[in-house]
């Protein structure tokens, strides 16, 4: 959240995130994703993330790209990705 904040203060346009949810108890990610959703929407800075955590990563995201041993996969609007019965069996079933 530190980090987050620190990097608002020079008004970026593009914000890069690697896994801003590692460590972080459960309702904190959720408040960080809803912050950083609004960050986008409202202040119109673009928000790269890089993150483990699929469905919260997909349900912010526009665009999504889904990378395996290195290579793109699958990529393209966040919403069709989260919604292929291909994805969702690999990435999101637990």
């Amino acid at each position: 959240m530190l980090a987050v904040a620190r990097a608002l203060m020079l008004r970026p346009r593009l914000m890069l995130l690697d896994e801003p949810s590692f460590g972080l108890a459960p309702l904190v990610v959720r408040d960080l994703f809803g912050i950083l959703g609004k960050i986008n929407r409202e202040d119109k800075v673009w928000i790269l993330v890089v993150e483990q955590n699929a469905q919260l990563a997909l349900e912010l995201a526009d665009q999504a790209y889904v990378i395996e041993t290195g290579r793109i996969v699958m990529s393209g609007n966040a919403k069709d990705i989260a919604n292929n019965e291909e994805i969702h069996k690999s990435y999101l079933s637990y």
